[in-house]
This record gives C-alpha cells, sequence and structure tokens, in this order.
C-alpha cells in the first residue's frame, strides 16, 4: 500500500497503467467511494497506454482522516502536491460527485497542471432538497450503523432499475461495508460537512479554461441535471451528455456508456496516438 504525507496527512494513492505515459489520467472519487470503485473506469485506460493515479482524499477510506470540515480548495491542493511528489505535471481529470466538484475547483485553482477534465453527476451549488439528502446521510453516519446506512443511501443515488437488476450484489456491499475499520464514519461525516458547508463554486467556473466533458445520468435525483447544464453552461469549452437509465452512480450503472465518452473525449484531448 502506498502512502504520501501531504500538509501532514498521509494520502493513500495508486499508479496503474504505463508509468512512464507521457499521459496521466488521475480519477477522483466519490465521497463514499475508494480507489477500487473506478476499476471498470481505469482498465479501459490503461489498455489504451495511459498512466492512471487513484487516491482516496483525507477523510476517505484508506486516508487519514483529520478532524473536518475541510475545504474544496484543500482537497484540491493536496491532490496537486501529491502529483508534484510523483513528478506528474499535468493531468486529464475524472471526477464523479465529490471528486467532480474536487476537480472543478483543482482547474480553477491550478489550471497550468490540467488538460482536460470531466464531471460526473456533480454540482457546483446546492438546492435544499439535495441539502436534505446529505444530511440524511450524515445523521445516519453518526448512528454507526453500517447496514442501516447503506440502505439509507442506496435510494438516493441509484437508479430502479439499477436496483431491481443488483439486489444481490448491493446486499454483499452492505455486508463488505460493516467490515470498515473504526474511523470510516468520522471520515463520512467530515467530508459531508465540506459538501453543505463549501460547495459554492457557480460564480467561479468562467474562469475554467480547459477542454471539459460534463456527463450526467438521466434519473439522478441527488444531483439531478439541472445542476450539471450550470456546469456545462458556465464553462467556455464543455461538452455535455445525459445518460439514460442511469441514477447518480454512472460509473456503476452504464459504465460502457460512460467509458465510450470518457475514452472518446479524452483520447481527443491526447498526445497519444494510438497505431
Amino acid at each position: 500500500m502506498a502512502y504520501k504525507t501531504i500538509n501532514g496527512v498521509k494520502l493513500y494513492y495508486e499508479i496503474r497503467g504505463n508509468e512512464e505515459g507521457e499521459e496521466t489520467v488521475a480519477f477522483f472519487n466519490g465521497v463514499m467511494a475508494s480507489v477500487n470503485s473506478w476499476s471498470l473506469q481505469s482498465r479501459v485506460f490503461e489498455r489504451f497506454g495511459y498512466r492512471v493515479l487513484l487516491h482516496d482524499f483525507k477523510g476517505q477510506l484508506l486516508s487519514e482522516k483529520p478532524e473536518g470540515p475541510y475545504t474544496f480548495k484543500e482537497h484540491a491542493e493536496e491532490a496537486r502536491l501529491l502529483m508534484k511528489e510523483l513528478g506528474i505535471e499535468k493531468v486529464h481529470l475524472i471526477g464523479t460527485s465529490y471528486g467532480g466538484e474536487v476537480a472543478l475547483r483543482f482547474a480553477i485553482d491550478f489550471p497550468e497542471a490540467v488538460k482536460s477534465i470531466s464531471i460526473i453527476d456533480s454540482v457546483s451549488e446546492l438546492d435544499e432538497v439535495l441539502k436534505l439528502f446529505v444530511g440524511g446521510w450524515k445523521d445516519a453516519a453518526k448512528a454507526g450503523d453500517p447496514r442501516k446506512f447503506f440502505w439509507n443511501m442506496v435510494p438516493t443515488i441509484y437508479g430502479d432499475s439499477f436496483i431491481r437488476k443488483n439486489l444481490k450484489m448491493l446486499e454483499e456491499r452492505a455486508m463488505a461495508l460493516e467490515k470498515a475499520s473504526s474511523d470510516y464514519f468520522e471520515g463520512q461525516i467530515a467530508l459531508y460537512e465540506t459538501f453543505l458547508g463549501d460547495v459554492c463554486m457557480t460564480d467561479l467556473l468562467e474562469r475554467i479554461s480547459c477542454r471539459t466533458l460534463v456527463v450526467c445520468g438521466e434519473e439522478d435525483i441527488l444531483k439531478p441535471k439541472k445542476f450539471s447544464k450550470t456546469i456545462a453552461d458556465r464553462i467556455q469549452k464543455s461538452e455535455f451528455a445525459i445518460i439514460p437509465d442511469s441514477g447518480h452512480v454512472t460509473i456503476f450503472e452504464k459504465p460502457d456508456v460512460l467509458n465510450s465518452l470518457l475514452l472518446g473525449f479524452i483520447m481527443k484531448n491526447s498526445n497519444l496516438h494510438v497505431q
């Protein structure tokens, strides 16, 4: 397991694919996720010759969990410092949900380090419904019951057809969460508080100058497409795609469609030449 201490916090990271490659894709996790959540996407980029960087933000499963709340600016700065420690100067960023919000902040603060960003099911501002959803997660995390927490979260993030087809898999995930470290929920609470207190980036989006792909699941009730449209409308060099029959967790629900969008977008903005 690989760690780097960044700003006094141990961050877990992995390098996959072509470690000497000239093009790097960095994946930024959703709030409840970890590096292994990107397995359906990272393999595709590894196969096409990209170097892949994954890491857990502070507060997430495999990284340290200092007392929160944090800020998205901190997450972005720590990701940038991690890249510098690893000798990575410029990246294509792919972020989902919370990770997409960090990617937006990264592109605002470190434009010189970004080749492109792909933002999946994310927001640049909050509404009252979203605040209530995440507030419910926070209360469930405080209760500390892994199974109840998981099933409380499921209907807010997965689409109906995915839930119906994958009940067994979801039950397995609920069981796996019972084995999480004792400080898992402490980190989750800090991350939810960060989200509720620091998502206010809409007026800054015009600063983003890199090529941007914005993707949203059509049935996302947590962060519906109005939020993605706001992001796409405010960023000059943006492309906007809606994926049918998908809820919030597009990376699991529609991986093939999403991967085609991501790979096509990043390849046309890369220096790699596939023979």
